[in-house]
């Protein structure tokens, strides 16, 4: 706890103390606790990973506190793996480096826990006790007090109390070839397996053995020192030869053995006599490396070279000249093991990094090509790119698709000996503390990543590395051991060791072996497994399993059609199966119905056709990986297309009944409660009627199947239905009682039920017809009623059965009692609420009678009949019942009735009413005239029904539009003018809609309509109304006139509005400017318009350019009044010579301009002189109109003349405008033709 600043302290009685550490050095007591565990015991306790405390203090578990996480657990020795009941734990020790927990019992066994090799945040995510795995124990003799692990990684140091024992690490020797497998025991013990035959030996040898090497003739062991060579003969073996050889390797091919030593190879007979050297040259270094794979030695020295040999021939010949893996990839280290196939032609290495730890690459040599591959395990690629796989995807996709393939290292390969292109390696997991992206990846992975894959490779020129096959080595399993079609070989893991004795862990083959015979007196410590592709092909011929090896390559690269060609004579149903297995890898449905039709699976192709009608491929998939038994593969494609629903009806067709619920509650809802009560009716069949029930009631199928399920069980029933409190219960129970003739009790579940029909029912069964009326007359319930009724009925009770077939609502019946017994007010009330037969039967009834004929008139207007009721209603000349029946008809009733009544209401003077139905008749002419009689104002909805449509058939198109203008002209008569327009505008008159329009005076919708109408009468007749508006003051008038005008061609007028808007800017703000723009805009429209009289044209035109000769000449005088006085004096003098200036320029203005000059030259005469003037030329104008009141009072002060103040009656408008005519009249008129 250094790193924490934090004392641990653990006394005799146990009590753990935990103490921080002030930098003072003084210590503060953080924790306090007692540690369980037997007391009085030497105890050996030790700290770990910085905070997990180990105890072991005699007792049959060892026992950890975890400081960090607060969390205490205990792990024991199994005594399936060898140790016995109450054997006790009293000694600890652990290598940090191994990650071993080692721990000596009093039995003299050596228990060891190997941590689990997952990541930090794994390792938080499992229990305490998950995190340590059992390894088999070593056995020594005596009670072992101490132990502890040695500065070197492989010693360990044991005291026994009699001797001190130092144990030393060593891997296990094992070996495959030719179907023979052996592996070691105990360091002098081999367990043998001859495939061929099946026989299984247990060999002990006198010398610890390092190495074993096996062939289908002789098995031999060395250690280093000695080697011994067993030949096997028959059913034994037995000792061939024995000879001193310090070789650390060996090798072995017929009756030649090869051993290495300096620069050499030796080739030796089986007793030892060297009959040949294969010799290196001190650049090739040492032999170190020796492997054999058909008639083929592979050989790799310490200096990273190798070199084959071809043993084919009574001497070994080289086969592939010596090779440096240095050049042919440079910055790889040595050379761990080198292997090459049953042909020669590829070499596989696996190499050591600069630490001589083993590297994630395996270096690919190809001999005939002269090419080498690299593939690393740490990225899933190869040199050359990503390894193409295969996994049930599409073909050529990149290993690193697959994440479980990554950040390995490889350990152990081999290839097949009969097969060239089968390659087969073991990979296991990277120390995950140097790849903190690896640890990354763990954590976000669902499932815990295998610690080791068995991965198989196609390797060939054409197609290079393929990925075949990869799955996880199975947990009985301690190492891959070879390949040899069509199986893998693998050694099991050791679970019991006791002397000479020994047994595997077996697996499931073993267990149900042991299950049927009995245990078996010596086990294999070797199991095949058959590849992927050979599932059921186990003990195929060579033809087949050549076949096969070919539909699994074409698998691999992808090629189907292939595949299935290297199958298609192959007469095997395990073959076909396999294939199709492998379509649902593929996805390959075409293929697996040819696959099940010659499987004889005929349920399995019925149910893939069926599964046809699925959108998605994988859903159909998944029914036939369903039909092979691959279940797990059926689950997964389901959930890949979130086909919920299916992967429901999965599980409960499996009997997962758990996931089957959970899958409904969350993802497929709509079939819940259809799971439910499938699951109920599952656990009903398994005689779980309790839980049955709740499922049931989930369900809600509880009313009718809990009933059922129970009717055996009455006792049982009648309980739920008293806690279950349900209304269908209820009355489910009170029917049943009512069978067994338990009025009583059946009453009483009636009531709780409330089921009021079965009360009365059963009351008037037992005679209690007052208390069935009671109820019936509470509840109102309508078949109580009718029942209660009928009772009535059959006992002559005709008042009390009418009331109550009322309360039912039995009209019918009740109208039947009454005509029967001459109930005629009731009758007429009754058919009132009753439906329209019955309304027309009881009118016809009162008809019949030839009484009270109101009441049949009423009954059959109420009914619908119209045509029968005013028929009725005109015979017994009923006129207020005639104005009613008016009143409800409309376009849909027949038109002659429609015709009737309205000469009816004419006759009697409601010509409203008459024009209603005249228009209800589609009888427009007729009244129109009538409102044109009668002056009858149209309303908008008159007018809207006296509008026919275009698309009607009544009228042709003329006599819509002569109808529709003479509701228009009615309209303006009435000075309805919007509606006038409307209808102008629907007959397609658009010169009345605008007149129409004209008369209402609102400006706006004469604008918009202007707009829309774009005709140029129409454009003319807005801007004339518009002129006759105050255009002076609103700018959006004038803009609308200009627009309307020129829109309209009406280019004379609009000359008119300018000469108009020119006088006004004179007249109104003296602007000389803006008129003389304005009479140049009038004189350019002018001389454009085209006009009937062209003297008349150019007697204008003459007269506006007098008239902007003499502005403009106003204009100028005034302008260079400034820079010389006397010539626009001179000017304004000239102008009052002027014949016409008064219609164009206000005189006012001239003589003012000039008075204005002279007071300033203090010309008082002069000025005096032209005020006079202005007084006698412009007699009814006040002077200061045009002349300030200062300048006047100062001409008079300079000539002392007095001033009259008194002002003359003043003009209203200038005498120009004057003569503007009155524009009240009709502007429509003001339209000239063109």
């Amino acid at each position: 706890m250094e790193k924490r600043d934090v004392l641990v302290v653990i006394t005799e009685n146990l009590l753990l103390s935990m103490y921080t550490i002030t930098l003072e050095g003084e210590a503060e007591e953080i924790m306090k606790v007692k540690l369980s565990g037997k007391i009085g015991h030497s105890a050996d306790i030790i700290l770990i990973d910085r905070s997990l405390l180990v105890t072991a203090i005699g007792e049959t578990v060892l026992r950890f506190w975890d400081l960090e996480r607060n969390e205490n657990y205990v792990l024991f020795p199994d005594v399936q793996l060898g140790f016995e009941a109450g054997e006790c734990v009293n000694s600890v020790s652990y290598c940090t480096v191994k990650g071993l927990l080692a721990a000596g019992t009093n039995k003299g066994r050596i228990a060891m826990w190997r941590k689990a090799s997952v990541s930090n945040q794994s390792a938080r995510a499992l229990e305490g006790k998950d995190r340590w795995k059992l390894q088999t124990p070593t056995e020594l003799e005596g009670n072992i007090t101490q132990i502890k692990w040695g500065s070197r990684k492989n010693l360990l140091a044991v005291n026994n109390m009699n001797s001190v024992v130092i144990l030393s690490e060593q891997a296990m020797s094992s070996h495959f070839h030719q179907q023979v497998a052996v592996v070691q025991v105990s360091p002098n013990l081999l367990n043998v397996t001859f495939f061929s035959t099946g026989a299984t030996h247990s060999l002990r040898v006198d010398m610890h053995i390092t190495g074993v090497f096996a062939t289908k003739d002789a098995i031999v062991f060395w250690n280093g020192k000695q080697v011994t060579v067993f030949e096997c003969s028959g059913a034994t073996l037995r000792n061939a030869g024995s000879f001193l050889c310090d070789s650390p390797v060996l090798a072995m091919h017929e009756e030649s053995i090869y051993t290495v030593e300096p620069n050499r190879v030796q080739v030796r007979t089986w007793q030892g006599t060297v009959k040949q050297l294969l010799v290196f040259s001190e650049a090739e270094g040492n032999p170190c490396l020796l492997d054999v794979c058909g008639n083929f030695l592979a050989v790799g020295t310490d200096l990273a070279h190798f070199k084959i040999f071809n043993l084919s021939r009574r001497e070994a010949k080289v086969h592939c000249s010596s090779k440096n893996l240095t050049e042919l990839f440079p910055g790889l280290g040595g050379i761990a093991s080198v292997k090459c196939n049953a042909n020669g032609n590829k070499v596989s290495i696996l190499v050591n990094k600069a630490d001589e730890n083993l590297d994630s690459k395996i270096c690919f040599y190809d001999i005939e090509m002269d090419t080498v591959t690299l593939f690393d395990f740490k990225a899933g690629r190869g040199d050359g790119g990503a390894v193409p796989s295969y996994s049930g995807q599409e073909p050529e996709k990149s290993v690193t698709e697959h994440p479980e393939l990554q950040d390995r290292i490889p350990v152990s390969h081999f290839w097949d000996h009969g097969e060239p292109r089968l390659f087969v390696c073991e990979a296991v997991l990277e120390p995950s503390l140097q790849f903190p992206d690896k640890q990354q990846r763990q954590t976000e992975s669902s499932e815990s990543t295998p610690d080791v894959l068995i991965i198989s490779f196609f390797s060939t020129e054409e197609h290079g590395l393929l990925l075949q096959d990869s799955f996880p080595l199975p947990s009985t399993y301690q190492a891959l051991l070879g390949i040899e079609v069509p199986h893998y070989y693998f050694a099991k893991k050791l679970l019991f060791r006791r002397g000479c004795v020994y047994k595997p862990v077996p697996g499931e083959a073993e267990k149900e072996a042991q299950v049927e015979s009995g245990p078996v007196q010596l086990s294999q410590m070797v199991a095949k497994r058959p590849m992927r592709d050979f599932i059921g092909l186990e003990e195929c011929d060579k033809t087949t399993r050549e076949a096969m090896l070919n539909f699994s390559f074409y698998l691999t690269i992808g090629d189907m059609d292939e595949a299935f060609k290297s199958i298609k004579l192959i007469k095997s149903e395990a073959v076909w199966e396999n294939m199709a297995r492998m379509c649902v890898k593929t996805q390959r449905l075409d293929v697996a119905k040819v696959c099940l039709g010659n499987m004889g699976h005929a349920r399995g192709a019925k149910a893939l056709r069926e599964a046809e009608q699925e959108p998605e491929v994988e859903a159909r998939v998944a029914m036939l990986a369903i039909q092979l038994g691959m279940l797990e593969d059926a689950e997964r494609l389901y959930k890949n297309c979130k086909r919920y629903d299916l992967l429901n009806m999965f599980y409960q067709a499996s009997d997962q009944w758990q996931k089957a619920m959970e899958i409904a509650e969350t993802h497929d809802r709509v079939h819940l409660r259809t799971t439910y009560y499938n699951y109920a009716k599952h656990l009903e069949a398994t005689a779980e009627c309790n839980l049955a029930l709740n499922y049931y009631e989930k369900s809600d199928t509880h009313r009718f199947e809990v009933p059922r399920m129970l009717s055996e069980d009455l006792q049982a029933l009648e309980i739920y239905v008293n806690k279950m409190k349900d209304k269908s219960l209820w009355k489910w129970w009170a029917q049943y009682l009512e069978s067994q003739s338990d009025m009583e009790s059946a009453l009483r579940y009636y009531e709780l039920a409330q089921d009021y029909f079965s009360l009365v029912r059963v009351y008037c069964f037992q005679g209690n017809i007052q208390k069935a009326a009671e109820i019936a007359n509470e509840t109102g319930n309508w078949a109580a009623s009718y029942h209660l009724a009928r009772q009535y009925e059959s006992q002559d009770e005709i008042k009390q059965a009418v009331h109550f077939y009322t309360r039912a609502q039995a009209f019918n019946n009740a109208i039947r009692l009454c005509k029967e017994n001459n109930l005629d007010d009731q009758l007429m009330n009754l058919a009132l609420l009753s439906s329209p037969e019955d309304m027309i039967e009881a009118a016809c009834y009162y008809e019949e009678k030839g009484e009270q004929m109101d009441r049949a008139v009423t009954l059959y207007h109420k009914a619908g009949h119209f045509s029968k009721a005013l028929e009725l209603a005109f015979a017994t000349q009923q006129f207020g019942a005639l104005q009613l029946i008016a009143e409800d008809l409309d376009e849909k009733s027949d038109p002659a009735l429609l015709a009737r009544c309205s000469d009816f209401f004419i006759e009697h003077a409601q010509h409203e009413k008459a024009v209603e139905l005249l228009l209800a008749a589609k009888k427009y002419h007729e009244a129109l005239q009538l409102c044109l009689n009668q002056n009858l104002t149209i309303t908008e909805e008159m007018a809207e029904k006296m509008t026919v449509s275009k698309d009607s058939k009544e009228l042709s198109e003329e006599s819509r539009k002569e109808l529709l203008e003479q509701v228009a002209d009615c309209c303006m008569r009435q000075g309805n003018y919007h509606m006038a327009t409307k209808k102008y505008t629907q007959a397609g008159n658009k010169l009345k809609a605008m007149r129409a329009l004209l008369k209402s005076g609102d400006t706006e919708k004469i604008v918009f309509f202007a707009g829309v109408s774009r005709q140029r009468e129409i454009y003319i007749m807005a801007a004339n109304y518009l002129q006759s508006l105050d255009w002076r003051r609103d700018p959006e008038i004038m803009k609308n006139i200009i627009s309307f005008y020129t829109k309209g061609k009406a280019l004379d007028l609009l000359a008119g509005f300018y000469d108009a808007c020119a006088q006004v800017e004179i007249d109104e703000y003296q602007n000389y400017e803006k008129a003389q723009g304005a009479l140049t805009e009038a004189f350019k429209c002018l001389s454009k318009a085209k006009t009937r009289s062209p003297l008349e044209q150019e007697s204008k035109l003459a007269l506006f350019q007098s008239k902007m000769a003499l502005v403009k000449r106003f204009i100028q005088a005034r302008r260079v009044y400034s820079e010389d006085p006397k010539e626009a004096i001179r000017q304004c003098e000239l102008l009052l010579d002027e014949p016409d200036l008064d219609s164009t320029i206000r005189l006012g203005d001239v003589l003012g301009f000039l008075v204005e000059h002279y007071l300033q030259v203090e010309e008082f005469q002069m000025a005096y002189r032209y005020l006079e003037e202005m007084r006698k030329r412009i007699p009814c104008v006040n002077l200061t109109y045009y002349v300030n009141e200062r300048t006047i009072e100062a001409v008079h002060r300079g000539l002392g003349i007095p001033w009259n103040r008194n002002p003359v009656p003043e003009r209203i408008r200038h005498n120009s405008m004057e003569d503007n005519k009155e524009v009240e009249e009709d502007v429509a008129d003001e339209v000239e033709d063109p």
